[in-house]
């Protein structure tokens, strides 16, 4: 039986993480005041994305996913009120409506032509493109003759010219390509062949990612660097923020900086006269697959179409009310209970264990929402779940390690979560920031790098960082600290530091990165081996 002062030392540690997370939830649920831009007279901005694949399992890649009618004339109605235009990426799949649509509502059309690796796919998509713009010629006020097709490495400068030169000859709309800013200046004969360069300016996802406080600068630099390279008129055909996902070294996704940046960046817009195009209208779920949950996140509006932010007044992150106090209340009840059940009922016990049951259940609030935002697929649910579940059940454990000493499931549940520290820490490592943008690897050793790449993977610090604490500070408080005869721990341990550190070599200003170290080597602390422990 532990002694009381062992079991108020464990409690005061407690309720100073109880403080410390209730100001975390307090600060993220606060109003942050920001510029309020000068927008147009109408009120509506230039343009934005617009791709319908938000619904459930919804998907351009799915060949069954058609687009009704219906659904493109809501969501264009919902985007007129606060756009003047929609850019889309396709003519397949249902939006080849979207210019009809559009012309009811008065708005305009940047029209997409998707250019993959397929010729035929292609040359359908071309043809039934350039079709709709010479249908609606005061409509589509562009023609986007491919999107990113040069950074994605599926056609090749000569084939992107062809195209854009045909669509010349085609149809008056004017006509453009669309690519990320550094491939324009790799590919400048490209130039000849449109009416206006339409560059992708977005502060996140460039090699070196650009924190919010510094984007607006950088994209300013770009567009002066563009500016001076190019003769034609400038287009920024992607520009936004993500309000949720990785961060990418100083790169932060928040809903806060989402609208920080946007805000700003219309601002500035408007002053240097730039014309735009935002991505994206809504959330696209289907994105998470390629870019982790990231990708899902960029859009102006949820999947339930409301929007996340208005470009007046303060924004909050976050939007709790009650409910972290709710799970916080299911937390101490549970282990309340079975803290009875153990029979032992010492005030100091019941203190520690409430106070272990707050942590626990605000903690879990936290985690839900954490895997709703990272599980990707069922495999993903399956382990984090699991994952979840394994660092619960340690705590869930502590009411009987407090009345009858260490026992082996302890011990084993520890094993687990080192371990998979060690396996998180090699696959969050963004393999792929080692080679440039225009490296050409082989497409089996790419596609694996691409599967195993960190960059497209969060931190999991809500799934890990409260059993660490635990392990590595509650339980040294109580006494009952583990110290292994593994002596293989040593060396599991020593592989995930190394790997863990490295992340943050790669990424230094990443503070997920640092605070993801610093759970590795709490885990460490808790499970590394005492002397003379057997290999």
């Amino acid at each position: 039986m532990l002694k009381s002062a062992a079991l108020w030392r464990y409690s005061i540690f407690n309720f100073l993480l109880i403080a410390f997370l209730a100001h975390w939830f307090w600060q993220q649920n606060q109003p942050v005041d920001m510029i309020e831009p000068q927008l147009p007279a109408n009120g509506k901005l230039n343009c934005v994305s617009y791709a319908p694949y938000y619904g459930k399992d919804e998907s351009p890649f799915i060949a069954s996913t058609v687009v009704g009618k219906l659904r493109i004339e809501k969501d264009l109605a919902l985007l007129s009120k606060r756009f003047d235009c929609v850019r889309t990426y396709s003519v397949n799949q249902g939006l080849d409506y979207v210019p009809e649509a559009a012309s009811k509502l008065g708005m305009k059309v940047l029209l997409g032509a998707w250019i993959g690796y397929v010729k035929l796919e292609n040359d359908a998509e071309f043809n039934l493109a350039v079709n709709l713009a010479n249908q609606y010629p005061d409509t589509v006020k562009g023609l986007i003759i491919g999107n990113e097709v040069l950074l994605r490495k599926e056609q090749t400068e000569e084939v992107m010219l062809g195209y854009l030169e045909e669509a010349q000859r085609r149809t008056e709309v004017p006509v453009t390509y669309a690519d990320v800013w550094e491939f324009w200046l790799q590919h400048p004969r490209l130039e000849q062949a449109v009416d206006y360069i339409t560059v992708h300016v977005l502060p996140y996802w460039e090699d070196d990612p650009q924190s919010v406080d510094n984007a607006i600068h950088h994209a300013e630099a770009v567009m002066d660097k563009l500016g001076t390279t190019f003769k034609k008129p400038l287009f920024i055909g992607e520009t936004g923020w993500p309000s949720v996902g990785k961060h990418r070294n100083a790169s932060i996704p928040s809903q806060v900086n989402q609208a920080r940046y946007l805000r700003e960046f219309i601002q500035v817009a408007h002053d240097k006269g730039w014309n735009y195009n935002m991505i994206e209208a809504m959330d696209q779920p289907w994105k998470r697959i390629l870019e982790g949950t990231v990708g899902g996140y960029w859009g102006l509006y949820s999947t339930d179409l409301e929007s996340k932010f208005d470009f007046k007044g303060p924004v909050a992150e976050r939007h709790d009310g009650l409910q972290p106090l709710y799970w916080a209340l299911a937390g101490l009840l549970v282990f309340l209970g079975l803290t009875s059940i153990t029979r032992e009922r010492r005030l100091p016990a019941m203190v520690a264990m409430g106070s272990l049951g707050i942590l626990v259940g605000a903690t879990a609030y936290v985690q839900t929402g954490y895997l709703e935002a990272a599980c990707r697929d069922s495999t993903e649910w399956i382990v984090l779940v699991t994952l979840t579940l394994v660092g619960i059940l340690a705590m869930l454990n502590l009411p009987s390690l407090i009345a009858r000493g260490q026992n082996k499931f302890s011990a084993t549940l520890l094993f687990v979560l080192v371990f998979a520290a060690l396996v998180t820490s090699f696959l969050l490592i963004p393999k792929m920031s080692f080679f440039p943008r225009d490296f050409n690897l082989n497409p089996t050793i790419g596609h694996i790098i691409y599967m195993i790449d960190g960059r497209y993977r969060n931190f999991p610090l809500a799934l890990y960082a409260l059993p660490a604490l635990q392990y590595a500070i509650g339980f040294l408080l109580l006494g009952i600290l583990h110290r292994s005869s593994f002596g293989r721990y040593r060396t599991i341990n020593i592989i995930a530091l190394i790997l863990a550190l490295l992340c943050l070599i790669v990424e230094p200003l990443n503070i997920h990165a640092l605070l993801w170290l610093g759970i590795v080597a709490l885990l460490a602390y808790a499970s590394w081996p005492r002397k003379g422990a057997k290999a």
